[in-house]
């Protein structure tokens, strides 16, 4: 199984990963020069993609009362989270841990709000003693249980409710949360009787409402049904006496894979705009929470060719990256580009492989059916690994964790190190 596959074409990315010369570069740095000084798997990041990606989204809010807060879960590296927080962004999360880590970079607490279906009451007690801007919340019993952790503490809680519009996103089951069939948020019929409900509780403080639909939305559809029905109900709320001061659209917006064309942040949030000012909303905050569409395309994973294994049905490229390290194949049947850092010549043979990685498991595979002219010792270049990698990266088969650098221009650094193994057990006892 051959092609005669030509020069690479565009990549995701392309604005600042390119090949110069012949090799794979981010931004000023080779990407081959990282490898050999870092080793792999390595992640490794764009300052300037995410700066551009978030200017997108400023651009699109570009003199409305509005914060955007980045997801932490898509990559809380804490390097990542500093340089967001210094371009004015918020944060949003979904676990104590992650509060913990926006602290770390000095994020202010006011402008994080927490999300989350299963808060722990120390999870809550904490966030209150921090003095974060907003919980969303996504049940009924999470409303009694804050209502009483705020008490005890002698605090109101800021809320908004997660609301569950039914609307699909069109996206893979696994990362649609907006569907009547999901965990997520609080029915659209039962929402009124939910803001009832909180506005009575004497540990509450109703100061908004929160939808989030999904993740990996390639078209604008979904957001505008969802944010006709979050309107819908601000105008019942607001009828009923319990004023909203703060609207949330979550996140979602998706980004190229591979070929994918999802709208640009700046000309989605004119659309999602005039919808909110033609129903008279054009005054409340407006918040967002982008995660993927920020660091998704940031991101690459180099990974070296360690055996080529042809067979009789298969041909396998056994790389050193596993499921541990990029978990979204093995997790969605996810698809991620794969290229070589050196640019092959036009007319190069390219056998098919099946990209996988060492781990003792058939869904440990990185990419099905890829035309490479690879060799063993070769590194190649996973693409869009920015988000959903490291963050949900894991020690299976005691793998240690890959190390991560950030580039910068020409200049690049480590921002995590590579773990040893003797770090794995650390903490456990014989």
């Amino acid at each position: 199984m051959t092609s005669n596959t030509p020069l690479v074409p565009a990549l995701p990315g392309d604005a600042h990963l390119s090949y110069r010369d012949g090799q794979l570069c981010m931004e000023g740095v080779r990407l081959a020069d990282l490898a050999r000084a870092h080793g792999t798997p390595l992640f490794v990041y764009s300052t300037a993609a995410i700066v551009d990606a978030l200017a997108a989204y400023q651009r699109g809010l570009a003199g409305r009362r509005s914060l955007i807060c980045y997801a932490l879960k898509a990559n809380s590296t804490l390097a990542i989270l500093k340089l967001l927080a210094d371009q004015g962004c918020g944060f949003d999360i979904v676990s104590g841990g992650e509060l913990e880590r926006a602290l770390a970079v000095g994020a202010d607490p006011a402008k994080i709000i927490f999300s989350g279906i299963g808060k722990t009451r120390a999870e809550m007690a904490r966030a209150l003693q921090a003095g974060i801007g907003c919980f969303n919340v996504e049940s009924l019993a999470e409303l009694d249980v804050l209502s009483e952790v705020a008490v005890a503490h002698r605090q109101r809680a800021p809320i908004s409710i997660r609301v569950n519009p039914n609307v699909d996103p069109k996206t893979h089951p696994y990362i649609s949360t907006g569907l009547k069939g999901n965990k997520f948020g609080i029915a659209h019929e039962q929402a009124l009787g939910a803001y009832q409900r909180a506005a009575a509780l004497p540990g509450l403080r109703v100061v908004g409402i929160d939808c989030h639909i999904g993740s990996q939305i390639t078209e604008p559809t979904p957001y505008l049904e969802a944010m006709d029905r979050i309107l819908d109900l601000v105008a019942q709320i607001e009828a009923a006496g319990i004023p909203i001061h703060h609207i949330d659209f979550g996140g979602g917006l998706g980004i190229d894979y591979s070929g994918d064309t999802p709208p640009a942040a700046d000309a989605l949030w004119a659309a999602l705009l005039a919808r909110v000012d033609a129903r008279g909303y054009g005054d409340r905050q407006l918040l967002i929470e982008p995660g993927r569409s920020l660091v998704g395309n940031a991101g690459v994973c180099l990974t070296e060719v360690l055996y080529l294994k042809p067979g009789e049905q298969k041909n396998f490229c056994i790389v050193d990256a596993a499921m541990n390290d990029l978990p979204r194949p093995a997790l969605y049947q996810a698809f991620h580009r794969i290229v070589p850092l050196q640019l092959p010549k036009a007319d190069a043979s390219a056998p098919t492989w099946d990209v996988v990685g060492p781990v003792c498991e058939s869904g440990d595979w990185i990419g099905r059916d890829r035309a490479l002219a690879a060799q063993p010792g070769d590194v190649l270049a996973v693409l869009s690994a920015g988000a959903y990698s490291m963050s949900m990266s894991s020690n299976y088969n005691t793998r240690p964790r890959a190390a991560e650098v950030l580039v910068s221009g020409d200049q690049a650094r480590v921002i995590r190190q590579r773990e040893a193994v003797a770090d794995l057990w650390r903490g456990e006892q014989l």
